[in-house]
């Protein structure tokens, strides 16, 4: 069977629904995982996703800040959201999806919004990067972010992190701007290393390249800079490497109409 999965934090699904529609009738990904939503629950746009036949979504949001969903045309067997850091801030949702979707083997979907942790990379004198550094921390010993043997998980999201030297525009000019400092660049490879978690982008394409998910909304023409990072991620578990069939970073979404900073990351497997 063929899953086709996107990941986009888009800064507010209300604001950009619209965009969503556009890129799922262009796209018609099987899932969607969403970050970023700033949208209570009760207040998700749920009939306008529902009209282009995703009709299943899990929602953890909350008001005006932060915010996961899973947006999906196949049904779900089982949904969880997990804590971290003992905040209620809506930063984890997680699917099953088994034999409603016709697959012969379970297969879990993590969708994580990592902590952006604040402009100061000193724990002490801000807290805010002090949360991000725990919540990465958290994320590596949490027993469910481990998988091992047959077992098939996906992990996506806004890990609010560019962990190797080409997943920034300037590497010496970055090393003391939140989201690619070396502490932070350590956590999040500690993360993947203990949960033998594959990162797909960096298993299809050299480390020797650039990639970029995410250009600030303060350049006057992102693209004339150019100045990215690759924040926005997909990691697969050892049973489903050979599995991935292709990855995509829609670049061109950056230049949309009242866009969002980051741009869809789409992965296509067989499972």
């Amino acid at each position: 069977m063929r899953l086709t999965l996107t990941t986009w934090n888009i800064n507010s699904v209300r604001l950009r629904i619209e965009l969503v529609a556009d890129f799922l009738q262009a796209v018609q990904p099987d899932v969607l995982c969403l970050q970023e939503t700033k949208c209570p629950d009760d207040a998700f746009p749920l009939k306008r996703l529902k009209q282009l036949g995703y009709n299943h979504i899990a929602l953890n949001g909350q008001k005006g800040y932060h915010g996961v969903a899973i947006v999906s045309k196949l049904p779900f067997e089982t949904t969880d959201i997990r804590v971290f850091c003992d905040k209620l801030d809506s930063r984890h949702i997680s699917v099953a999806f088994g034999a409603q979707a016709g697959l012969s083997a379970p297969l879990i979907v993590h969708d994580f919004y990592v902590p952006a942790g604040g402009d100061i990379p000193d724990p002490e004198a801000n807290p805010k990067f002090a949360h991000k550094l725990s919540f990465l921390d958290e994320m590596k010993s949490c027993d469910g972010l481990h998988p091992r043997g047959d077992a098939r998980h996906i992990l996506v999201g806004d890990l609010n992190v560019a962990p190797h030297e080409n997943d920034v525009w300037s590497h010496k000019q970055m090393l003391k701007i939140v989201s690619h400092t070396p502490i932070e660049c350590e956590k999040l490879l500690a993360v993947q290393s203990e949960g033998n978690w594959i990162d797909v982008a960096r298993e299809r394409i050299p480390l020797s390249e650039k990639i970029y998910t995410w250009w600030s909304y303060r350049a006057a023409d992102w693209a004339a800079s150019n100045r990215g990072r690759r924040l926005d991620h997909i990691w697969v578990s050892s049973a489903l490497k050979n599995a991935v069939q292709d990855y995509q970073v829609l670049r061109d979404a950056r230049g949309w109409e009242r866009p969002s900073d980051h741009v869809p990351v789409t992965v296509v497997l067989d499972v």
